[in-house]
């Protein structure tokens, strides 16, 4: 009776680590997933301040043409004191 035990404890033994190894290996499946999601998430966000920062220079941009073409209107196309320069009198 005591080799049926043993026998039946071995089995039981194999079982069990073979239930455990392939809960390890779908843990180490879900942490190698999560980890591309997560470094996903951060290029993603990586991009999307870019993007902000993008759209930010060019309303500076498209604001600092506006002046321009106002000012070169403003003093009939030739620019602050009639040398075709920079206009120091518009703000």
């Amino acid at each position: 009776m005591a080799t049926g035990t043993a026998d039946s404890q071995a089995r039981f033994g194999q079982s069990v680590k073979g239930l455990l190894t392939e809960k390890v290996n779908t843990c180490g499946t879900d942490v190698i997933a999560l980890t591309k999601q997560v470094l996903k998430g951060s290029r993603s966000s990586e991009l999307l301040g870019q993007a902000a920062r993008n759209m930010v220079l060019q309303e500076d941009a498209i604001l600092h043409s506006e002046d321009v073409r106002n000012c070169f209107f403003r003093h009939g196309g030739g620019g602050g004191g009639g040398g075709g320069g920079v206009c120091f009198v518009c703000p």
